[in-house]
C-alpha cells in the first residue's frame, strides 16, 4: 500500500478519536471482519493481535486446552513452543484442529483461493505479512467456537459493560485464564485497505504496443 494511502487511513481513524477496540463506536474492526468473512465464505470472524493469539483462540474456541493433544497444520518450532506453553501436545496424525494461511503482499489477492479447501472447524489467517504490525484472524462457521474465541481476547468479556461490571450471562464461555488479544482499529483499518486494494483488478499503466 502506498504511503499516501496509509497516511489517509491513519488520519481518518485518528480523527474519529476511536483508537481502542473496546469502544462501541468503532467501525474499523467490524469492517475488516465483514471483508474477511466475505472473502473466505465463513460466517464469523475474531480479530486478534498476533498469529499465536489466533492459534490460541482457535483452540480455545473448540474447548482445547491444557492436557489435550491436537494435530496442527504444518507444525513449526515457534508453534510447537507456543503450544507447549499452553500445555497442548502435538499429535502425529489426525484431522487438524485448524487450517492456517499467511498473507503477504504477494498473495493478498488470493485469500478466497487459498482458503477454499479448508475444512477444519477454525481457520487461522495470519495478516502480519501485510506490513502493519502483528495481526491475525480466526474464521469459523461455528457460533460456539466464535463466542469462546471472542471471549478469550478481551479478558473473558464481550464488551465494556461485562468487563467492568463483571456481570455474566454465560459462565461456560469465560476462559479460565483471561487475555488481552485485542487488535487495534488503526491496524485493522490498514489491513482492510491492503486487502481491498489487492482484490481490485490491476489498472493498465500504458497503451499496448
Amino acid at each position: 500500500m502506498e504511503l499516501f494511502d496509509t497516511a489517509t487511513v491513519l488520519t481518518r481513524v485518528l480523527t474519529t478519536g476511536v483508537v481502542m477496540s473496546i469502544e462501541k463506536s468503532d467501525r474499523e474492526l467490524p469492517g475488516l471482519e465483514r471483508l474477511l468473512t466475505k472473502q473466505t465464505g465463513r460466517t464469523r470472524a475474531v480479530l486478534v493481535n498476533s498469529r499465536t493469539a489466533a492459534i490460541h483462540a482457535a483452540l480455545a474456541g473448540q474447548g482445547i486446552g491444557h492436557g489435550d493433544t491436537v494435530a496442527v497444520p504444518e507444525p513449526d518450532a515457534a508453534t510447537g513452543r507456543f503450544l507447549d506453553w499452553l500445555g497442548v501436545g502435538v499429535a502425529d496424525q489426525g484431522p487438524a484442529a485448524y487450517d492456517h494461511v499467511s498473507l503477504d503482499d504477494a498473495n493478498a489477492d488470493r485469500l478466497a483461493e487459498l482458503t477454499r479447501t479448508a475444512t477444519a472447524p477454525a481457520l487461522v489467517v495470519d495478516l502480519t505479512g501485510l506490513g502493519f504490525g502483528p495481526a491475525a484472524a480466526v474464521l469459523t462457521d461455528d457460533d460456539r467456537v466464535w463466542a469462546r474465541a471472542e471471549r478469550l481476547k478481551i479478558f473473558g468479556a464481550y464488551d465494556l459493560r461485562t468487563m467492568w461490571t463483571q456481570e455474566e450471562a454465560d459462565a461456560s464461555l469465560v476462559p479460565g485464564v483471561q487475555f488481552n488479544y485485542r487488535l487495534s482499529p488503526l491496524v485493522a483499518a490498514c489491513v482492510r485497505m491492503a486487502l481491498t486494494q489487492a482484490a481490485r483488478p490491476a489498472t493498465p499503466t500504458g497503451a499496448r504496443s
